[in-house]
């Protein structure tokens, strides 16, 4: 997590930086409401295109950034604190911008006289932005209404998965007239500074990538089409594994990544964790939860011979730690990136010491009996909580089944908060906090 921290106060306060060295004002104009009217919403609506630039371009997942993120997932993780912030500096932009005119329309506030309108500016270039201030501010405040919905609709997550992606598309369209908006409104004296110099690469990174996603081309190079060779069903787990025969393309993957899988064309692309180890050989495995309506309709809905798209591999949840000694924690269908790895360590077998804890509220004896196979084959040693017998898996068991846990790296896919709260129970109890390697897999 702490990558992407820094990553987010580090932008904004980078933001604010450059605006306070660009800005000229006269303090000993700001005596009045609207002189500092004025001064914030140069400054938040430098904030609010800054922030949506960069959340634009995380929209179409440059993996170039992966390595410097810690993954896709933390990726998606920025992209959704800078969506968050993108709608509070745009309110706090909208309400500075209107809030004083409701009060003069109130009668609290008397209207501000006003001096001789100023003379055109001399420089044609200034002179065309300058005519074109009442068209941008309208685009502007209709831009702000359509986008602020979307963004808020964005972020419930009981929202339909299908309908969470088209309005990711409509976004970018009310972003592009937002960095019209943006464009024309900037402060003149600002396009001058390293602020004017930042804020046009923003916005122009920002507005390829709109139209990017406007044109349905993201990631279209890292995707390849496949067909459905194989659907097995664990009606206990609520899961099925599907094989897929992928065609030319595929440059492979490591144990852990996972990949965007489209099976209807109807319902866009999902994020599904590999659970199949790379051999050369065009295959590929996915496990998948009914965990939505969606997923819930799919073992209706597959067919072998069924043809698929899949996109990426994405991620950096590749076992690549500190040390030998590893702890593999897995929770439900958070199993799925450690049986990959067992998977890829039973034909390549490395020097390590594994535990691996899997933790489940449904036994399904098949499905385990799969699994303690593949940690034979790996060398791995299992532990198997089915949570009705053996009760919650706890750090505190984890401390007594592996005593030199203080020495390991500990790999953890599951649910969010159930990881957290093993993150700081085992931080609490000595571990180094970057041993704890945890799937952030909550794209939305």
């Amino acid at each position: 997590m702490k990558p992407i921290q820094r990553t987010f106060w580090g932008f904004l306060l980078l933001l604010v930086a450059l605006w306070w060295l660009a800005d000229n004002t006269d303090p000993a104009t700001l005596t009045q409401l609207f002189a500092w009217r004025n001064l914030l919403l140069q400054t938040s609506g430098v904030l609010a295109i800054g922030v949506m630039s960069v959340s634009m371009v995380l929209a179409v997942r440059p993996v170039v950034l992966e390595s410097r993120l810690g993954g896709l997932d933390k990726m998606y993780r920025l992209h959704k604190w800078l969506g968050i912030s993108a709608l509070v500096a745009s309110l706090s932009h909208w309400l500075i911008g209107q809030g004083p005119k409701w009060l003069v329309g109130w009668g609290w506030l008397d209207r501000p006289t006003r001096g001789p309108r100023p003379p055109m500016p001399e420089d044609w270039a200034h002179r065309l932005f300058a005519a074109q201030h009442g068209l941008a501010e309208n685009v502007g405040q209709w831009a702000f209404y359509l986008a602020a919905a979307l963004m808020v609709i964005a972020l419930i997550k009981a929202f339909p998965y299908k309908a969470f992606l088209k309005t990711h598309t409509i976004l970018a369209l009310t972003y592009l007239a937002l960095v019209f908006h943006a464009v024309v409104l900037l402060k003149w004296d600002y396009w001058a500074t390293p602020l004017g110099v930042v804020m046009a690469l923003l916005m122009a990174a920002g507005s390829v990538s709109a139209g990017i996603v406007l044109l349905g081309r993201v990631a279209r190079r890292r995707q390849v089409a496949g067909t459905v060779v194989g659907v097995e069903r664990h009606d206990l787990l609520k899961t099925l594994s599907i094989d897929i025969a992928l065609d030319a393309g595929w440059s492979g993957h490591q144990a852990g990544q996972f990949a965007f899988v489209t099976f209807h064309a109807d319902e866009g692309a999902h994020p599904y964790t590999i659970s199949s180890a790379w051999r050369s050989d065009g295959r590929i495995t996915f496990i998948v939860k009914a965990l939505g309506d969606y997923t819930a309709s799919l073992a209706q809905r597959i067919e072998v011979g069924g043809r698929v798209r899949i996109e990426g591999p994405y991620g950096r949840f590749n076992f690549e730690g500190h040390s030998k000694r590893q702890i593999w924690i897995g929770g439900g269908i958070g199993i799925t990136p450690f049986v990959a790895r067992m998977k890829a360590l039973a034909h390549t077998p490395q020097e390590q010491q594994v535990d691996l804890f899997h933790t489940t509220a449904a036994y399904d004896p098949h499905a385990i009996g799969l699994m303690k196979q593949d940690a034979r084959n790996a060398g791995v040693r299992l532990h198997v909580l089915w949570d009705p017998r053996d009760g919650r898996l706890d750090a505190q068991r984890i401390v007594q089944q592996v005593p030199d846990w203080k020495n390991a790296d500990i790999w953890f896919c599951g649910p969010a908060r159930f990881g957290q709260s093993l993150r700081q129970a085992l931080t609490a109890m000595g571990l180094n906090p970057k041993h704890f390697h945890q799937e952030l897999f909550e794209l939305r």
